[in-house]
């Protein structure tokens, strides 16, 4: 069972950082989908742990493109992109412990997580930047 769907209200309207965005979805359920397993390994510290990576590489890139188009609002975007991370570490702490996840309450904050930094910094960088990247 699938954590994450994709929302029309993620999309910011240019196909390739669509796509991205689907792909670290798509990320989600699946380390989801391996966590829920019977046999599996992966533990919840694991999950959370293999997701930060996938999105650190994500904003990693993100910051990337920014410089290399000299973007005004980098700095703006990085900090946000920090604060993204925090939050993430945050749920990393609140389930560390955990046998198993509360599915309801991880895909709604992974959820309210997505839709307000799509909507916000990444819908207006890809409109300043167009499909450049």
């Amino acid at each position: 069972m699938k954590l994450l769907h994709w929302k029309e209200e993620y999309s910011i309207g240019i196909q390739g950082v669509d796509h991205e965005h689907r792909e670290l979805i798509d990320l989600i359920n699946h380390l989801h989908e391996e966590l829920d397993r019977p046999g599996s390994k992966l533990t919840v510290p694991a999950f959370f742990g293999d997701l930060l990576k996938g999105i650190s590489a994500h904003f990693a890139l993100e910051e990337k493109c920014m410089r290399d188009h000299d973007y005004d609002r980098l700095d703006l975007h990085k900090s946000d992109h920090e604060r993204l991370l925090d939050e993430l570490r945050e749920m990393m702490d609140a389930f560390e412990h955990a046998e198993d996840v509360d599915r309801v309450d991880l895909a709604r904050r992974l959820d309210t997580w997505f839709s307000r930094h799509f909507r916000t910094h990444d819908a207006e960088l890809h409109r300043m930047l167009g499909n450049s990247h």
